[in-house]
């Protein structure tokens, strides 16, 4: 393949990223986890270089935050013209009007013909905090239900909530006290004899006995669910089991949270994966690719769920940066003025016609799957036994790099790849991600790697 973006020019790490890599494990420790090993010089659209000069595609777009692309011009202007201005007062000392328009443009375009209101913080963790907090507040219960499977933060509250014990939980407990974990639909490993229909059926009777054997559901505040799981490798419900579950909130007076962190702002082909599904969630929380990098998350949520708390019990003191709202404001505008909904759709179906080409050509594929371009390929053993391939889907990853591409894994099992590139990024960018992706399948499967 004759590459046009992709250009590494040394060996992984180069000698500039060595020198930091060793001063970097002089002084961060170990559990903060990096998945190149090398370091960013500049970053633009779907392209990184590395201080070495090598050049990437980007595939993982800081793991789901650069939607909008590295470094757009119209976000970076708005920075330029914000912090000229002020950096930060406090929204809880002296308001600024950029958290106010950014909250109407949120609340307009969320779901739900009602009266919404929006309150922002600083993280995805912090979100989901605050969401289980108003919620908790509003129906005067203590419970909060999530899925197996599913990604909500590294917090003592989130971490409890996570579907996942390593690398997430491992020695961390005690956990919260009040959360339970009911079953979330894995299609590609339902049993044999059932059906998608037959399965999604059983699933939703076992959240019914959930309510007999766990919890009783009026003491339920708040079931919690990724549309699409991330962390667990691009996990897509169907329909029915969403609409399911959202019915079973409706009749007991629960609340349904839609955690959009990573498939909010475009990813999946509209604004909010719910979309997808047809419900109206009561709370949703937001983060990573609504300010093209900037740290800001958010909670929307019906006007009188959100007003259950009284003065001073939510916010913090950096929530609702100016820098962070403006940065969201540029994002929104980038996303009508350059259709990225319309273009996530355009991604999504190109990888899924590369992820059929290496399906056909590898039994090692055992599955493939994707939303709008929230795409990802699972790697098994063997297609009969689904044993998962751990150790290839590293290698892939590595090969990957080798050659120029950055992406990252996924999955319960680590067995998954998942793209996640900016929205932005062009068509022969995307033509020569993909097929450096095949290449590095290809060449594990082969035994024949670059390095």
């Amino acid at each position: 393949m004759n590459k046009q973006f992709a250009q590494v020019k040394t060996e992984l790490p180069g000698p500039k990223a060595k020198e930091l890599l060793d001063r970097r494990h002089e002084v961060v420790p170990h559990g903060v986890s990096y998945g190149a090993p090398t370091f960013v010089d500049s970053a633009k659209g779907a392209l990184l270089r590395d201080v070495d000069g090598n050049q990437f595609i980007d595939f993982a777009g800081a793991i789901g935050v650069i939607n909008a692309g590295h470094s757009h011009d119209t976000v970076v202007s708005a920075l330029q013209d914000q912090v000229a201005k002020y950096i930060h007062t406090g929204f809880n000392v002296m308001m600024n009007d950029p958290y106010i328009e950014f909250a109407e443009k949120i609340a307009e375009l969320a779901p739900g013909a009602f009266q919404k209101k929006v309150m922002f913080l600083n993280s995805g963790a912090e979100a989901v905090e605050n969401a289980v907090k108003i919620a908790r507040k509003y129906t005067k219960r203590q419970a909060v239900v999530s899925f197996t499977g599913g990604f909500h933060g590294r917090t003592l509250m989130t971490m409890s909530m996570t579907g996942k014990v390593k690398p997430y939980k491992f020695e961390y407990g005690p956990f919260a006290p009040e959360v339970y974990h009911a079953p979330f639909p894995y299609n590609y490993r339902r049993p044999e004899q059932m059906t998608e229909d037959e399965y999604t059926d059983h699933l939703l009777e076992q959240v019914k006995n959930f309510f007999i054997s766990e919890v009783d559901p009026s003491q339920v505040a708040a079931f919690i669910m990724e549309p699409v799981q991330g962390e667990s490798g691009f996990i897509i419900p169907n329909k029915k089991f969403v609409q399911g579950v959202y019915d079973l909130c409706k009749q007991h007076g629960i609340l349904f949270i839609a955690d959009e962190i990573q498939t909010g702002f475009g990813r999946t082909g509209k604004y909010f994966a719910v979309d997808h599904f047809g419900i109206t969630p009561d709370l949703i929380t937001i983060s990573k690719s609504m300010a093209a990098g900037l740290p800001i998350s958010g909670v929307i949520g019906r006007q009188e769920v959100m007003d259950g708390a009284s003065g001073g019990e939510l916010g913090g003191t950096f929530c609702g940066s100016p820098l962070g709202c403006r940065a969201g404001l540029a994002v929104l505008e980038v996303m009508e003025k350059e259709k990225l909904n319309d273009r996530a759709v355009t991604i999504g179906n190109k990888v899924m016609e590369s992820f059929k080409k290496l399906s056909d050509q590898f039994d090692e594929v055992g599955d493939y799957r994707g939303l709008g371009a929230m795409c990802a390929i699972e790697f098994v053993k063997d297609p009969k036994t689904k044993e998962p391939a751990k150790e290839l889907t590293a290698q892939v990853l590595q090969e990957a790099r080798a050659r120029g591409l950055i992406v990252l894994k996924a999955g319960v099992h680590d067995n998954v790849v998942r793209l996640l590139m900016p929205l932005v990024i062009t068509d022969e960018q995307l033509d020569e991600g993909l097929a450096i992706l095949e290449e590095a399948v290809e060449a594990v499967v082969a035994g024949e790697k670059v390095r």
